[in-house]
């Protein structure tokens, strides 16, 4: 398929969700023998989003404050579709979403809507269970949360909340990936 897309046949997005609270995602710190580090952990609420990223640093991400139900997962897709849909009418390119075996991603719902989406030029592909490798949107969600967004952001709810939304709107000018 990523052949495909270098010749012009196709456009690749890879789609996942990821969540987001005050409760750090720093799994280690380096420290003189004897030094504790610590960082104040509080309870908030979560903010998820869903994204959809091309290999091009193109995206598009839909945020929830809350659970991440099928009909959340139907909303990012009927937005993402009807954003595509305009390249798609004058390019006649068809757009293949990549996820992950989610039960979410699954659902009757999802599926019933996923005809909808084929004739916006959208068609989803899932990856082999147990390979979340594949998927290239992990790595932004893992650049967000060990690189990209500094310590401060985790005091409060509101500060986290407006720093991840901050890093997703500069995404692909000032926070890009490179991939080889």
């Amino acid at each position: 398929m990523q052949q495909q897309e270098t010749e012009g046949e196709v456009k690749i997005y890879y789609f996942d969700g990821s969540g987001f609270s005050t409760a750090s995602s720093v799994p280690y710190a380096w420290q003189e023998v004897g030094e504790t580090r610590e960082i104040p952990r509080k309870r908030s609420k979560r903010l998820n989003v869903l994204g959809f990223m091309s290999r091009e640093n193109d995206s598009f991400f839909h945020s929830i404050d809350g659970s991440v139900t099928s009909e959340v997962v139907i909303k990012a897709f009927d937005d993402f579709a009807a954003r595509y849909a305009n390249q798609y009418d004058e390019t006649q390119m068809p757009c293949v979403v990549i996820l992950d075996n989610a039960s979410i991603h699954h659902s009757n719902a999802v599926k019933q809507r996923a005809n909808d989406w084929m004739q916006q030029g959208v068609f989803l592909h899932f990856l082999p269970p147990y390979s979340p490798e594949l998927n290239l949107i992990e790595i932004l969600w893992r650049k967000i949360k060990y690189e990209w967004l500094p310590i401060g952001s985790y005091k409060n709810y509101q500060t986290m909340k407006k720093t991840v939304l901050e890093i997703l709107n500069d995404f692909g000018t000032k926070h890009v990936i490179t991939f080889a």
